[in-house]
């Protein structure tokens, strides 16, 4: 078979370049030592409340794992340095490392309850409630262990109490004590936990002798098993017992919680145990010490979110410019590989280069007016489909029931408004998902509104970093692309991959605008995804020429990377 001199030529320069390689060997056990060597030293400093040093630690070994692709590593350091934030007052800060760790939970499922119980905890102490309960049931579904869901079970009778349904919170806590799987000695402060809050339960639900009984089982439980930290919860629920009843008794109790508190430098509860002592007139000596240690908190705890936050930038700038030398790097190689070959292919080498770059430019710029073509061509089928499939039913079968159906009797009259209702409400769908979109100052608050619609009881969808993007650089072709695409998105996740959990992260530098989607639905094989109608998506991003991958498996989620140039 005769091959063209074009073809000749390519094929000359190709083995050209091939004929010496620069390599660099790459040494994944002692990349992985190194990382092991941080996460130790992290735990080290975690163990001596070296919080700033610890989070430090963890956030460079959780890199360094990256290069080796250690998932459950890294997971474990995303986790680590949430609780640490969390320690520290950052519930905001925590959520974002959280969410940054979600990815890698559908490939280390033992993770999951511990990432659902510290969202939990964070929305807790936050005040959001219903997503705590949320996020702690999240927990329970993730464990098999009777004994692990104890813990989040526990965490949602103490926000039910918080939200005054002492019923329920009764009722969660006398089953776990039913159950049983608390009566060994070593679980015995996990037990004196649930009986001190069942009896703070019972005296806010108006019992207040059962409430008494059980606070001092539990008081007595946590003296004899020398849990002198679990004994401060113990004091303050004693001490707002008798806050109208007997105020000496409640003033020994609060200062009992205030001394143990300061010994453990326990912030919170000392400053729990100020307010029980100032709400009983014990004196302005405690409001003064109240006022200075609030303060001194405030000013701490957003000195350690700054600091985390500068770590985060700092690594993150860090692992920038080390990909930013490497690439500086090969450029250099390449460089000197091309100055010792450019005598050799000389000015046809110019002349052939230049009808490639011709032709390229050509192929590609009818290749992406083919893409355009058939995404409109695409689109405009869906909504025939949509149209057929379902609205032009939904009206036939409202015609035939007029039809059959006398519409004097009330309840006849009642279906058919319901009927209309619904075709109505899919009108309005389709009318939604192909309208106009407004690409000026309000397109954030408009994409975000989308996608915030999607929220339901079944599925919560989290939104981070939005306002980083400078959406005002963008162009309006590329935001309605966007727009569309994550739209798509949704609206598979809500009719193939019915998640309970969606997260979508932007982030942007000088030249790309990056998405992450990550859900944790039902998931897919990965030969079949084309066919739910991801095809369309791909296309949208490949004609304003960005990267669009989607990674997921059966049961294990989800997740979507969209790359786009400015």
């Amino acid at each position: 078979m005769l091959r063209s001199p074009f073809f000749c030529f390519i094929l000359f320069i190709f083995f050209l370049s091939c004929k010496e390689k620069t390599t660099v060997e790459i040494q994944p056990n002692s990349l992985k030592k190194e990382a092991m060597f941080l996460q130790e030293k992290a735990m080290a400093n975690f163990q001596k409340s070296n919080f700033n040093s610890s989070f430090y630690y963890f956030n460079k070994s959780k890199i360094a794992f990256e290069t080796s692709k250690d998932s459950a590593n890294i997971v474990f350091n995303l986790t680590q340095m949430a609780n640490i934030q969390q320690i520290n007052g950052d519930y905001y800060g925590s959520k974002e490392t959280l969410t940054e760790a979600l990815p890698y939970t559908n490939k280390n499922n033992d993770y999951g309850a511990a990432i659902s119980n510290l969202f939990g905890i964070a929305d807790k102490e936050l005040s959001l409630y219903d997503d705590a309960v949320f996020y702690y049931k999240q927990a329970i579904n993730d464990v098999k262990d009777e004994i692990l869901k104890q813990s989040p079970l526990n965490n949602i009778a103490v926000v039910y109490i918080k939200q005054k349904k002492y019923d329920k919170a009764i009722e969660i806590l006398e089953s776990i004590l039913k159950s049983g799987n608390l009566n060994a000695s070593k679980f015995v402060k996990n037990k004196a936990r649930v009986i001190d809050n069942l009896g703070f339960a019972y005296f806010k639900n108006g019992n207040p002798d059962k409430g008494l009984q059980l606070m001092n089982e539990s008081l007595k439980l946590r003296n004899n098993a020398e849990d002198f930290y679990g004994s401060i919860e113990s004091y303050l629920h004693l001490a707002e017992f008798y806050a109208k009843t007997n105020s000496k008794k409640s003033n020994q109790n609060a200062q009992n919680a205030y001394q143990i508190a300061t010994k453990f430098h326990s912030i919170d509860e000392r400053l729990k145990a100020l307010s029980l002592l100032i709400s009983n007139g014990s004196g302005t000596q405690y409001a003064q010490k109240y006022i200075s240690l609030n303060d001194s908190i405030i000013k701490i705890r957003n000195n350690f979110k700054n600091k985390f936050a500068k770590i985060k930038y700092d690594s993150k700038k860090e692992k920038d410019e080390n990909q930013k030398l490497k690439l500086e790097k090969v450029e250099n190689l390449l460089a000197l590989q091309e100055a010792k070959y450019q005598k050799i292919v000389g000015f046809i080498g110019f002349i052939f280069l230049g009808i490639v770059i011709v032709v390229l430019v050509r192929y590609y710029k009818n290749k992406n007016r083919i893409i355009r073509i058939k995404t409109a061509y695409d689109t405009e089928t869906r909504i025939a489909k949509d149209i057929h499939d379902e609205l032009a039913n939904d009206v036939f079968n409202a015609i035939t029931f007029t039809q059959t159906q006398s519409l004097s009797v009330e309840n006849t009259k009642e279906t058919l408004i319901q009927k209309l209702d619904h075709i109505y409400t899919r009108v309005r769908g389709i009318s939604r998902e192909n309208n106009d979109i407004e690409t000026g100052t309000n397109y954030s608050d408009n994409l975000k509104e989308m996608l915030s619609t999607y929220n339901s009881k079944s599925t919560n969808v989290i939104i981070n970093n939005i306002e980083k993007v400078i959406w005002n650089e963008i162009d309006e072709i590329k935001k309605v692309t966007i727009y569309r695409v994550l739209q798509e998105l949704m609206v598979n996740m809500k009719k193939h991959s019915h998640a309970p959990l969606v997260a979508l992260t932007f982030d942007s530098d000088q030249k790309y605008v990056f998405i992450n989607y990550v859900d944790r639905g039902k998931g897919a094989e990965k030969n079949k995804i084309v066919k739910n109608g991801l095809q369309n998506m791909e296309n949208r991003i490949l004609a304003i020429k960005g990267t669009i991958t989607f990674d997921t498996e059966p049961d294990k989620g989800f997740r979507v990377n969209i790359k786009l140039p400015k």
